[in-house]
């Protein structure tokens, strides 16, 4: 079978990871990567040599003729990159966010349903068996649920550096937050109605405009809510940096990466998705007003890195391509969590409550 041939936009910590995953995958060649700065030189290095550089998209894309392109650029290409990519006749895997305006979202969502190609977006928890996990036990605690997430990165150095970069266009609750608002609708399957949100500007470093640390609450339809904080920079406190926890009538479900916590490393691309262990409580009490069960701790088998979780979506990726999958849902949801984090950004702004 003849391979897939794939132009990589992009070496920063994800696009690296996805050509490592294009590298080592059967089906899958690189035909180029392309960066701006020496980045790519760098990851060429590092996968042994021997891939075309580019340093312009266009001039990579008329050259290579890819049949697919990841994009892990900044946020504010991803509209432009990936509908070109889509017009050339190219199946397009596109970090998250989607785009950096919701209208630019719909607008590569139709032109992938124009050309006949694949979009996947880089929704990484998707593929993770803890967090399928987790958002299933969540599912099975009642309604409404309580969701409480949060992602705090004390970023310094080379990370506060690509933080400043995103903050030139989006804000933490919306670069980070879709994949947070994308895990609580799946929770409650229903409709969110309304979200507001509040957000600090820490730093002179911070464009002005911008605000490097962000908390929303969504309020859904079936009486459930929830709630989700992002603080980028030095001066963001590493305590209680990771919050994953959930609960209904039924009980409560947690996320409890006890490892990662202990280490403090709020800004480690590993801790963003580790686990490690699933808490579950049950609220049923006996006749004496005590709890019938004792907790349970889920320590699962399968806990991949963070390089073998970018290996299973670039399988998705393939899979989506030769098995023909409808990815109908998948673009939506991707327009959706990006249209309640935007409205979310919104709130921030204007001090109101949004609608939906």
């Amino acid at each position: 079978m003849r391979k897939i041939r794939v132009l990589v936009v992009g070496c920063g910590n994800m696009g690296a990871s996805h050509a490592t995953a294009y590298h080592h995958l059967d089906g899958f060649e690189i035909c180029g990567i392309v960066s701006r700065g020496d980045s790519k030189e760098v990851l060429n290095k590092k996968l042994g040599g021997g891939y075309p550089l580019y340093s312009d998209y266009a001039t990579a894309l008329d050259a290579t003729s890819p049949d697919a392109v990841c994009i892990s650029t900044y946020p504010e290409t991803h509209e432009a990159y990936a509908i070109m990519a889509l017009e050339k006749g190219c199946h397009v895997f596109i970090e998250k966010p989607l785009a950096d305006t919701v209208e630019g979202a719909e607008r590569v969502v139709a032109a992938a349903v124009k050309a006949n190609r694949k979009l996947v977006t880089g929704y990484i928890l998707r593929h993770h068996p803890s967090w399928q996990y987790f958002i299933k036990v969540a599912q099975e605690m009642g309604k409404p649920l309580v969701m409480r997430m949060n992602l705090n990165q004390q970023s310094f150095g080379r990370t506060w550096g690509v933080h400043k970069n995103l903050l030139q266009s989006l804000s933490p609750i919306v670069d980070c937050g879709v994949h947070y608002i994308d895990v609580m609708c799946q929770m409650t399957r229903v409709k969110p109605v309304q979200v507001s949100a509040i957000g600090a500007r820490l730093s002179e470093e911070v464009p002005a405009g911008n605000y490097n640390y962000g908390q929303l609450q969504i309020r859904f339809e079936d009486g459930s809510v929830g709630w989700y904080e992002a603080g980028w920079g030095p001066m963001v406190s590493d305590t209680a940096f990771f919050i994953k926890d959930v609960f209904g009538p039924k009980g409560a479900v947690s996320i409890v990466a006890k490892h990662a916590s202990a280490l403090g490393k709020s800004d480690s691309i590993e801790s963003h998705t580790q686990t490690e262990s699933i808490k579950i409580h049950h609220a049923a009490l006996d006749e004496f007003g005590q709890f019938v069960q004792q907790d349970e701790w889920v320590d699962l088998a399968d806990e991949p890195d963070h390089q073998e979780l970018c290996n299973r979506e670039q399988l998705y990726f393939q899979r989506s391509i030769l098995d023909g999958l409808d990815l109908t849902d998948h673009m939506d949801d991707s327009v959706n969590s990006l249209r309640i984090a935007f409205a979310c950004d919104e709130s921030v702004r204007t001090g109101q409550v949004v609608s939906l």
